[in-house]
């Protein structure tokens, strides 16, 4: 497939860079435009990182997944902010445990879309679905495809990853995040990552105000201003920490400045 740089995209503003779309260029695929790539290499010059930044996010819900499929017995998953596919894909890792897995993708890109067809080609044991929504609100759970898919009344696993750091401050993203548990049952599982100064405040400040400019909020945080996502869960080991630091599977080589993205996977109650 060419790069979508060099062709039109009905209903898709080509003009202006995306999240979704540049963190497929820092992933190293080709579902963006010129103004993608442009806004991406801007965030690299300032944040050189990011690219490692984007591999350790991936790696991380891959290893969150497949935990809370292997060894919580979770089933069900909702993924918010699902992005450009990326094999593999969330319904892919889990499925490989059992593939009776069923996973409901939510994105607001007209882009992920297109490609809706790679994440409903799941198991015929299991079932996935794909809904174009707005991932701020939690009307995602009223919409009828999501009960087509997902017995709410049964625990699921709420994938927020690299989502919430997009969320300004004055969005409330804690009562966002609350509003979307509060409606899942006493065993759901949340899946959380997000960027963080603490490594790199001024590289950090520098994209963040590439994003701005290009029409994305971004809004980088502290452990402890993430940590408050996760108050009144039960946090599993180890805990809120570094992307490469969960559960790694072997040894990674990296400095907590070049992941700067912290992960945590945490049970309600």
């Amino acid at each position: 497939m060419s790069s979508p740089a060099s062709r039109p995209a009905d209903g898709i503003d080509t003009s202006r860079p995306h999240s979704a779309r540049m963190y497929d260029y820092y992933l190293g695929g080709k579902d963006w435009f010129a103004a993608d790539r442009e806004a991406a290499e801007q965030v690299l010059a300032s944040f050189p990182f990011m690219r490692t930044v984007a591999r350790q996010n991936r790696a991380f819900m891959h290893r969150a997944v497949r935990t809370l499929a292997r060894d919580a017995g979770l089933r069900q998953f909702l993924d918010i902010g699902t992005g450009i596919p990326t094999e593999p894909n969330l319904h892919q890792v889990v499925q490989e445990v059992d593939p009776a897995c069923r996973v409901v993708y939510v994105d607001n890109d007209p882009m992920v879309l297109e490609y809706a067809d790679v994440l409903l080609s799941g198991d015929p044991a299991g079932r996935t679905a794909y809904i174009e929504a707005d991932v701020l609100t939690d009307a995602v759970l009223d919409d009828p495809r999501v009960h087509e898919v997902l017995d709410l009344t049964q625990p699921v696993a709420l994938s927020l990853v690299a989502i919430l750091h997009f969320v300004p401050d004055d969005a409330d993203p804690a009562g966002l995040l609350g509003g979307l548990l509060d409606r899942l049952p006493s065993g759901s599982h949340l899946v959380l990552s997000h960027g963080t100064s603490d490594f790199l405040p001024e590289e950090s400040r520098r994209s963040e105000e590439v994003y701005r400019k290009g029409g994305t909020s971004a809004r980088t945080r502290s452990h402890p201003e993430i940590a408050r996502f996760l108050d009144g869960l039960d946090v599993l080991d180890p805990g809120l920490v570094l992307a490469h630091q969960w559960r790694p599977e072997g040894p990674v080589e990296l400095s907590d400045a070049e992941v700067s993205l912290y992960g945590a996977v945490a049970r309600k109650r």
